[in-house]
């Protein structure tokens, strides 16, 4: 029988009122690495968040097994050390900081040029990473470098990192640690499809290296090095499987309902008929640079009304900043020629003249926005285009914030803070908070990040039925083909800046 390095008894956890996990018993064994998969709110990111010592466990223990093993082989005999700075825990979000280190990071920072500054580059952020010295460390900063591919990415402040690239940074760091245990929540998630392919051989290195891998996935994302399987489903592990008797088909048989059309024509309905334009987007010839590095080069692209544009491309390609200069978030569109609503930027309408005509929502507004709102807060300041609910909820804003959460399927969360609501109904409220206003152009930038196969289906069908009855514009950007809408007619692919 192999080493037991953790093993968790009858472990029950709780957050504020909240019970995430119910007698889970599991033992991870030297050699194995699992993967641990069910659906949103399945209690598959709260295991992981229980065994970093992130929740309270009111019931039963877990047993950091490796830890006496480990000062043992190393000779470990400094006091300091524990088996929290052992464990490697790479988060859904990321806790970046400023160089003051006094303040994390806000949304649109990066585009701001004097505060994009006040950030560490890659290579300084990874030479900050505390861990343990040991001899013969196997991860050092070359090899991470090397692995995650940051050759090119190391005199870029983290702030400007695409959402794919921060993953792969975070991973670096993780690794940095040289850790006995590394945790992955949700690791593919905002990767595109090439470096979602070399995750396989990512992982089987790290895996190759001692490292224990515990990660919270979907049934579809099991890399080739986990050896086991853990079903979550309502806080209980509900079957453990093998590798090699796993068929993932199984774990995905809810592809989510057709959509209300009704309920969604009487939401989309508005008092005021939308000002018609001749173009939504037009741009001509648009470059932006920071420093001496080229983000877009010679950009032309024209969106008329009723057109629904895929925008593709790899990480780092450019989609963020080009989506920043549509939804007024990049201060350089005034120095293009760029025509948004069929008025030139610079000729005198504000930002938030542009927001009201926008439904947006992305990785990095989800990672920035304010927590301390209710659900329904949170949607209700769609109005109004604020990171969260400043002035007094009107009644009527109100019941149709509800009614847009019964339409996503997530009205019983309505009265609940947006922190404490697991990651993918986080998702559906901003994805509510940008439909409720009934926009001329709807931005979704990787919508269905951290949604179940059910949540991920549901929605598309809602945007396929929202486009069918109105002549709503829609930019969709996805790394995953699936995802796309069925109403999406129409493709920009970028490449390094460029349109490919």
């Amino acid at each position: 029988m192999s080493t037991v390095l953790l093993s968790i008894h009858n472990v029950t956890a709780r957050y504020i009122n909240n019970i995430l996990l119910k007698n889970i018993n599991l033992n991870i064994r030297k050699g194995e690495n699992w993967a641990l998969i069910g659906e949103s709110g399945s209690g598959k990111s709260a295991l992981l968040q229980t065994i970093a010592g992130r929740f309270n466990i009111t019931g039963g223990e877990v047993k950091y097994d490796f830890f006496d093993e480990f000062l043992k082989e190393h000779l470990v005999t400094d006091n300091s050390v524990t088996h929290q700075k052992l464990i490697a825990f790479v988060e859904a979000k990321h806790h970046f900081r400023n160089l003051s280190n006094t303040t994390d990071f806000y949304y649109q920072q990066r585009y701001n040029s004097s505060d994009s500054e006040d950030a560490l580059t890659v290579n300084e952020y990874l030479n900050s990473v505390e861990h343990i010295s040991l001899q013969n460390q196997y991860w050092d900063l070359p090899k991470v470098i090397q692995t995650l591919h940051l050759e090119n990415l190391l005199n870029k402040q983290i702030i400007k990192l695409s959402n794919g690239e921060t993953k792969r940074l975070r991973i670096a760091a993780a690794l940095m640690k040289n850790p006995v245990l590394l945790m992955l929540d949700a690791p593919l998630t905002g990767l595109d499809v090439q470096t979602r392919a070399e995750f396989n051989i990512i992982l089987k290195q790290i895996i190759s290296s001692g490292i224990t891998v515990i990660m919270a996935t979907s049934p579809y994302e099991i890399p080739d090095g986990i050896t086991n399987i853990a079903v979550l489903k309502d806080g209980e592990i509900a079957d453990t499987i093998s590798r090699d008797s796993f068929d993932p088909a199984k774990f995905v048989l809810d592809t989510g309902g057709a959509a209300d059309r009704s309920k969604l024509q009487a939401l989309l309905a508005t008092d005021t008929e939308q000002t018609p334009y001749r173009y939504i987007v037009k741009m001509n010839k648009v470059n932006i640079r920071y420093g001496d590095k080229t983000i877009l080069d010679t950009i032309d692209w024209q969106i008329v009304p009723g057109e629904r544009w895929a925008l593709l491309g790899p990480n780092g390609a450019g989609k963020s900043t080009l989506l920043s200069l549509i939804n007024g978030d990049n201060p350089q569109a005034y120095a293009n020629d760029i025509v948004l609503f069929d008025k030139k930027r610079g000729t005198g309408e504000s930002i938030w003249d542009i927001k009201k005509k926008i439904g947006f929502v992305s990785p990095e507004l989800h990672q920035y926005f304010p927590t301390e709102n209710s659900c329904l807060q949170v949607i209700e300041s769609g109005y109004y285009d604020t990171l969260g609910l400043f002035r007094p909820s009107q009644q009527a804003k109100a019941d149709t914030a509800l009614k847009w959460m019964q339409a996503l399927e997530i009205d019983k969360y309505a009265r609940n803070l947006l922190k404490n609501v697991p990651a993918s109904v986080q998702r559906l409220c901003l994805l509510a908070r940008a439909l409720i206003k009934n926009p001329n152009l709807l931005i979704f930038d990787e919508p269905c990040q951290g949604m179940d196969a059910h949540q991920q289906m549901h929605f598309k069908n809602i945007v396929n039925t929202i486009c069918d009855i109105s002549n709503v514009t829609l930019i969709y950007v996805t790394h995953y083909q699936q995802e796309i809408p069925n109403s999406v007619t129409k493709v920009l692919r970028l490449e390094k800046g460029k349109v490919v």
